[in-house]
């Protein structure tokens, strides 16, 4: 903590730069409620300065302009820095999220790293078209970077998530302006210093730190921004698709809540893995992840068995200090989303769910925000706890009699992110997989990924799709230049 050198100031035009107007807001560690920097309150006048500073490195091709081969490079310099400050960027994202400090480390520094240098290696080996036409014409079709890009990234995985979309939008020779939730600031801004430091030249990557309804919503509705692309609630997607087309009609990119059903038939080929699967997946980063599996739907048959299981499973995941190697489950990121998940959980008793275990507040004497494991059982999808987003550490259990009775359980949610199967039947793997309406469909397993595949939801779950070739699909425009040839021969 004392080797710690943190600042809040934004980052604009490869400089560090207070608010405007000099406002700050204090940088508080759910770990023990201590202060840890004071933070640019940044707003509309922030927002734009940034956004001109962007706009001025994309017209300029300071980095658009550099061969594709030569953007690698630099991403992998970026990514190679990433790794060596991975220590300073671990614990940064541990003080100020309240994740476990050996999964800061472990997975989201890798995690952010790998994408960026995944993204810079793939850009110099994306090839155009060209159409098959007369021989009076040559038709060339052409991605080129849409421009200025503004990302609104969310608290629970702040490296991660700006990576999976500051990688993509930077190789593809676009410029970025990012705005990190107010909860978890402090990795995107040390993000920008070492993209700075591995030659991405200034204005090309941008951060501004500040509220949403100042910094997020002006980033959003700025007139000169080509595309946003926001991860959060769909509450606030749903006026981020709003404010894009109230102004300049921007694209508009987002991946939002999920409430995933994990589907375990009775002929599950490995019921340990399951239970292991089921509980260690929703408590990971405290239950704070938009495709936790947070609806665990068991056959009938089975149910007692499972459940016997989990419970044996979950002490060991009590929250503990999150600076601790050892420690598996953390701290809530702020008390306002402890308040909301204990609301959550008097809900669930109070519309006749049973709890099995935890549903209260721990480790209070700590000045930190931490939640028991909980488990609910007789949870129905009419109940509250299984049709919104939580967001922490609560498993709702439901049973099913059959696979249409599952899938109908399944799909009965406004949301589609991630979905699980678990059968030895590879035909009712394979039907159950394709009538679930999600993005993801786990087979046997939960959380097995890469960077090589898509991810994203239907429903209201959001558009688009992070990750992957696929994403670069958001960050490019297509354009097609028709040549008239009148050959002489």
């Amino acid at each position: 903590m004392t080797e710690l050198q943190l600042d809040g100031r934004a980052f604009i035009n490869g400089e560090r730069v207070g608010a405007r107007d000099e406002q700050v807001f204090d940088c508080i560690s759910p770990v023990d409620g201590r202060r840890l920097t004071a933070v640019a309150r940044c707003g509309a006048v922030d927002i734009d300065a940034a956004v001109s500073a962007a706009r001025a490195a994309f017209e300029d091709q300071r980095w658009s302009g550099l061969p594709p081969a030569q953007r690698k490079r630099v991403m992998i310099r970026f990514a190679d820095l990433l790794l060596a400050h991975g220590d300073e960027l671990a614990l940064m994202e541990t003080l100020d999220m309240g994740k476990p400090i050996q999964h800061a480390r472990g997975v989201d520094v890798n995690s952010a790293a790998n994408c960026i240098r995944w993204y810079g290696e793939a850009i110099d080996k994306l090839y155009d078209q060209i159409a098959p036409t007369a021989r009076t014409a040559l038709a060339l079709i052409q991605r080129e970077p849409v421009g200025v890009v503004g990302v609104i990234v969310p608290w629970n995985y702040p490296m991660i998530m700006a990576a999976w979309k500051i990688a993509p939008a930077l190789a593809a020779g676009n410029s970025v302006v990012l705005k990190p939730s107010e909860k978890s600031p402090l990795t995107a801004l040390r993000l920008a210093e070492l993209a700075l430091q591995a030659g991405i030249p200034p204005g090309v990557f941008n951060v501004v730190p500040g509220y949403g309804a100042e910094a997020g919503a002006a980033l959003a509705l700025h007139m000169d921004v080509d595309c946003i692309a926001f991860t959060g609630s769909t509450r606030v997607g749903r006026q981020i698709h709003i404010m894009a087309a109230q102004s300049n009609l921007k694209r508009a990119w987002t991946e939002l809540g999920g409430k995933s059903p994990n589907i375990v038939f009775a002929d599950c080929p490995d019921l340990d893995k399951a239970v292991q699967a089921a509980v260690g997946s929703l408590f990971f980063n405290q239950g704070e992840s938009c495709n936790a599996p947070s609806r665990l739907l068991v056959q009938d048959s089975i149910k007692a068995q499972f459940l016997e299981k989990a419970l044996a499973l979950v002490p060991a995941y009590a929250p503990g200090n999150p600076l601790d190697p050892a420690t598996v489950m953390g701290a809530i990121v702020d008390r306002a989303q402890m308040d909301s998940v204990l609301r959550y959980i008097e809900a669930g008793k109070e519309e006749g769910a049973r709890l099995l275990a935890g549903g209260a507040q721990v480790m209070a004497e700590t000045g930190g925000y931490y939640i028991a494991p909980t488990v609910f059982d007789g949870v129905t999808n009419a109940m509250t706890i299984a049709r919104e987003e939580i967001f922490g550490p609560v498993l709702s259990v439901l049973s099913f009699t059959d696979a249409l009775d599952a899938v109908r359980q399944a799909n009965q949610s406004v949301y589609g992110l991630q979905a699980a199967v678990w059968t030895r039947d590879l035909n009712q793997a394979h039907g159950v997989a394709r009538a679930l309406r999600a993005g993801t469909v786990h087979v046997n397993q939960y959380d097995e990924d890469d960077i090589t595949v898509p991810f994203g939801g239907c429903k209201q779950s959001g558009v688009g799709r992070d990750k992957s070739l696929h994403a670069f699909d958001k960050y490019l425009e297509t354009k097609t230049t028709w040549m008239r040839i009148d050959s002489p021969v």
